[in-house]
């Protein structure tokens, strides 16, 4: 009865706030329009798109070798790059939490840790190329190799490994920190060794945070679309075959098929990594360590560890550092000295650089802190009130964390190239600057909204509450009382949200029309033309222009931010 009433009570609070009853209504029309309704109509296509109701084009695109094959690919990249970013990550994440390392190499973690954050998604494969490819400077020049092919699974591998293992790192780091150091201790007292230690205590602590890095991993594969598409050559996978069939066979029903069996692969992986293993890491791993911990000293350990970590973090440095060296080169594969600028000045003067740069910079910077107040109010409604759609708001919020943007594209294209449901409606949006904001919005919606139920979760109600007792509305006492108290989170999601809309490629190539030229796409299709010069011209001002944006930020959170003024007073 207590509880019928408390409802009641908060549904008459709900009613009487026509501010946010009207936010919680626009905030379900929008996800509704841009994430669930692009996915149903991929759906209805898959169904019916050949005119009659059933499973007929999923039947065609099965029979087509080229289809299976994809799906083959695609699995089988997932799995292998899942397992050794997982593996690298975990050791790079052990080495900093339990080894004691000098400066030097802690430094090299850092920037190992930063870098993927700060390029576009297929740097590495301009880098693989133009180091270990037929004209390779290390291959061809060096050790004098002619007949070697950089290109297809072991690039496509080597490459995503390389990339998306900085990801487990700092997603493992965290969990390592939060065992308590006494229960290795306490095993260490009893006679066991240091490996038998760890495989006793410490990996069957971090076994659900490990195989939870292994799914975001898998998932983070599966949909990647530049790189196999730069070093995939004629390996397919799954994304770039749905690109393929859209852009070259015209065959958009069968890619909409082929888009849903891509989007219940990352969503079925995406359920186990959410409910299953995020619940046992929560069970398993109990708050901060309850003392400092000992760090391993001994040189049987430390060396070989150390050494191996520091020449794989200097092997991805090298990787990046390859990309505004080639920009300097001649002519790549034949000429290497003296070093020029030709190609910056190519980028601004023949390939309107200027145009590119201003749309990705504009578009980004509008959909940035458009998506950070998003994240924040979706946040503040999912943790500080109650209502019936919550729960829905925070699910499909969610759920484009694992919508593959190539999916994603494709069913803008469906459900918008004709109108709403084929009836004009917002037909007008397609091929508009606003619907690539849409898209960036929606992709980095779920890391702000993450985010920002955290840091929510750390406020007591009872200082909102006793704004609502001064008479202050729900806008009155989100924009004055809750956004300050979160204010970290919020400018962390601005510059996350910048630099995902400025590097994305996946989700908007398939939707960016010729009015507007985006750095992504423009990397990309000089990549695919074997221009990399002019391909790492335009990526290492794109690096500069994303990693100062994230330097600019950390400082104002560092001298503006709320943790500041709370280590002030």
């Amino acid at each position: 009865m207590a509880r019928g009433q408390g409802a009641a009570l908060d549904r008459k609070k709900l009613l009487a706030d026509p501010i946010l009853v009207t936010t919680i209504v626009l905030l379900i029309t929008f996800l509704t329009l841009f994430i669930l309704y692009p996915l149903a109509i991929l759906l209805v296509d898959s169904f019916v798109g050949d005119g009659t109701f059933g499973l007929g084009i999923f039947k065609r695109i099965f029979a087509m070798k080229s289809f299976t094959r994809a799906i083959t690919n695609t699995l089988k990249i997932g799995f292998v790059v899942g397992i050794l970013s997982a593996l690298i990550g975990l050791l790079f994440a052990y080495v900093e939490v339990y080894v004691r390392m000098n400066r030097f190499v802690g430094g090299l973690f850092k920037v190992v840790s930063m870098l993927p954050v700060v390029s576009p998604p297929f740097v590495l494969s301009l880098s693989m190329i133009m180091l270990f490819g037929k004209a390779g400077l290390i291959t061809r020049f060096l050790l004098h190799i002619y007949d070697n092919s950089v290109y297809g699974y072991w690039g496509i591998v080597i490459v995503q490994t390389l990339t998306f293992f900085p990801v487990c790192y700092m997603m493992l780091k965290g969990l390592l920190k939060n065992i308590d150091p006494s229960l290795e201790e306490a095993a260490r007292d009893m006679g066991a060794g240091r490996w038998k230690v760890f495989a006793d205590v410490t990996l069957p602590l971090m076994l659900p945070g490990l195989g939870n890095a292994f799914l975001v991993t898998f998932i983070e594969s599966i949909a990647d679309f530049a790189n196999p598409m730069i070093i995939g050559g004629s390996y397919d996978t799954l994304a770039t075959t749905i690109y393929l069939q859209i852009t070259g066979a015209y065959d958009k029903a069968g890619a909409a098929a082929m888009a849903v069996v891509l989007l219940c692969i990352t969503l079925l992986m995406f359920a186990v990594q959410k409910y299953y293993l995020e619940a046992k890491t929560a069970a398993t791993l109990t708050g901060k360590a309850s003392r400092g911990r000992m760090l391993i000293e001994d040189r049987s350990v430390k060396v070989p560890l150390t050494i191996f970590c520091a020449l794989v973090a200097l092997f991805v440095i090298m990787m990046y550092i390859c990309v505004p060296i080639g920009a300097l080169f001649p002519t790549w594969g034949y000429k290497f000295f003296p070093l020029t600028g030709k190609w910056f000045k190519l980028v601004f003067t023949r390939y309107h650089g200027f145009k590119a740069f201003k749309d990705s910079f504009v578009l980004s910077l509008i959909a940035a802190p458009v998506t950070a107040l998003l994240s924040m109010i979706i946040s503040y409604l999912v943790v500080k009130r109650k209502f019936k759609a919550k729960g829905f708001i925070e699910a499909v919020s969610m759920l484009a964390m694992a919508v593959p943007g190539t999916v994603l594209g494709v069913g803008y294209i469906r459900g918008y190239s004709g109108g709403l449901f084929h009836t004009g409606v917002l037909q007008s949006l397609y091929g508009t600057g606003l619907i690539l904001i849409i898209v960036f919005v929606v992709r980095s919606l779920p890391t702000g909204t993450r985010s920002g139920i955290s840091a929510l979760r750390q406020i007591d109600k009872s200082i909102e509450e006793s704004a609502y007792d001064m008479g202050a509305d729900s806008f009155k006492v989100f924009m004055t009382v809750t956004l300050p108290l979160i204010k970290d989170s919020f400018l962390s999601g601005l510059v996350t949200a910048f630099v995902r809309s400025i590097t994305a490629i996946s989700a908007i190539i398939l939707l960016v029309t010729p009015s507007f030229l985006l750095i992504t796409v423009q990397i990309n299709e000089f990549a695919e033309k074997g221009s990399y010069s002019l391909a790492c011209a335009f990526a290492t001002i794109l690096i500069i222009i994303t990693y100062g944006a994230v330097l600019l930020m950390n400082l104002f959170i560092k001298y503006f931010g709320t943790s500041r003024k709370i280590k002030e007073d």
